[in-house]
């Protein structure tokens, strides 16, 4: 199940899970550190099984390939145990990996460049960077590296994908709410992050030693805390930092979903009861 962030993904995976006898998977890339669990709205329930939630230091590196893999053991145990899995996260690029497969990538250092971006270069590389959004900073670098380092174009180490799992054994939805919809949950939600203690944990990563090309420096919210933490702006600019941000994540989101996920059922309802019957209802039936 993949859904924008605020959409309500968590709830009703755990409903899912109730109902089918199931266990979550987290494909969220930002929820699998252990020291960000306000900001990266880790979910708290655990009547029902979890897996890669909160389990890797925001110190580790952590790629698609990383998660792939633990994603395809996590699957087959609890369908070995005779349960569900009911993987659910907003993260496309892990989707796409379990449901396309991924390719065997030989290991290549990070590239020690500075992609900021020339766009002359890329055009004029376009080999390179193929399929890669201009914008996309992570994926031009690595797609950098790949070739340096093997002499071959990133995209075409991954036409040759490995899967793990054929298409037919998915079950694929999305939630899709109404843009205003997620726009009001989005500013529910960080102030209940604020209220539950978000500044404290933002305060404690800066403590911490990481790697600025890793991953988990791009959570949502972490920058502009330290930014208020340091009197450069204020509390409602804080919010509106964050709330905007959040919102440009969404759609960015919801437009991944529209180009990568034409063949699964959606549902937009915004009642959360009517939500879940019709769901259910579609799982029962599938």
């Amino acid at each position: 199940m993949f859904g924008p962030t605020a959409s309500g993904k968590s709830r009703l995976a755990l409903d899912i899970a109730i109902k089918f006898n199931g266990e979550i998977v987290n494909a969220d890339s930002m929820q699998v550190y252990k020291e960000v669990k306000i900001l990266s709205a880790r979910p708290k329930e655990k009547t029902v099984k979890h897996h890669l939630y909160g389990f890797l230091t925001v110190k580790k590196k952590f790629s698609t390939g990383s998660w792939y893999k633990l994603a395809n053991k996590k699957i087959e145990d609890i369908n070995r145990r005779g349960k569900v899995a009911i993987v659910v996260g907003g993260t496309g690029l892990y989707f796409k990996a379990l449901t396309e497969g991924l390719s065997e990538i030989p290991e290549v250092p990070r590239a020690n460049i500075n992609l900021k971006l020339d766009k002359n270069y890329i055009q004029k590389n376009i080999k390179i960077f193929k399929n890669i959004p201009i914008n996309d900073k992570q994926r031009l670098q690595r797609a950098f590296a790949v070739y340096k380092y093997t002499g071959k174009p990133l995209w075409m180490w991954q036409k040759n994908n490995k899967k793990n799992f054929k298409i037919k054994d998915f079950i694929k939805i999305f939630i899709n709410p109404p843009k205003t919809e997620i726009e009001n949950r989005i500013k529910i939600r960080f102030d209940e992050m604020l209220r539950i203690g978000a500044i404290q944990e933002a305060d404690n990563f800066k403590k911490i030693r990481v790697d600025s090309s890793n991953s988990s420096n791009f959570i949502i919210g972490l920058n502009e805390i330290s930014q208020f933490l340091s009197n450069q702006i204020s509390l409602n600019e804080l919010k509106e930092k964050v709330i905007i941000r959040t919102r440009q994540y969404a759609k960015r989101q919801l437009t991944w979903q529209r180009g990568q996920m034409k063949g699964w059922k959606g549902f937009t309802d915004t009642n959360y009861l009517d939500l879940r019957k019709k769901i259910l209802s579609y799982l029962s039936k599938t």
